[in-house]
């Protein structure tokens, strides 16, 4: 099941929207927009751009140390471990 765009207006001068997931969990804040129209037409960028989106890890790394032991069956394996760990 797909998440929902949430449009709203702040009660002041600015409106947005939030996406929720299908068990209501809000999973993106936009930022303010000036009117209404400026933030649907922010929900339809959102909608283009998210399936293809790519990934950019901006995360400082993490030191081999940290994940040099193998995990055990209850360790998650992030990407970032996973980088780390193939260093």
């Amino acid at each position: 099941m797909a998440g929902t765009f949430e449009l709203f207006h702040d009660g002041g001068t600015s409106f947005g929207f939030r996406l929720t997931a299908p068990d209501g969990e809000v999973v993106a804040v936009s930022g303010q927009f000036s009117n209404k129209a400026s933030a649907v037409e922010g929900i339809r960028a959102v909608r283009e751009c998210a399936g293809t989106g790519l990934i950019t890890d901006l995360c400082p790394p993490i030191p081999y140390e940290a994940v040099a032991e193998k995990p055990g069956p209850s360790q998650d394996l992030s990407v970032g471990h996973q980088m780390a760990h193939r260093r």
